[in-house]
């Protein structure tokens, strides 16, 4: 990996062209007045798989199968349904 410093003000100019180099791999150091400022690094892209990535942030209660509305709220099953019908314009006669 090559690193290249710039001023901020060329920065400004050829931004564009200077992010392809980062892209290819290259960091670069923009300055300002001859002190750097930032670092820019290429992005690692590495594939992680999402298996396991909620562990120990997402609890699960209950049956995520069979999953019930009116349960969950602990409202009667039969007053979710009225409400949904009159949502989607139902009528029962």
């Amino acid at each position: 990996m090559k690193e290249s410093t710039i001023g901020v003000g060329e920065f400004g100019s050829k931004c564009l062209g200077l992010l392809d180099q980062v892209a290819k791999g290259n960091s670069l150091v923009i300055t300002k007045h001859g002190r750097p400022i930032a670092k820019i690094l290429p992005v690692s892209v590495t594939a992680k798989s999402l298996r396991g990535s909620w562990k120990g942030i997402v609890k699960i209660n209950g049956d995520i199968v069979k999953f019930s509305e009116a349960g969950a709220w602990g409202v009667a099953e039969e007053s979710v349904r009225r409400v949904a019908d009159r949502h989607l314009g139902i009528v029962k006669k």
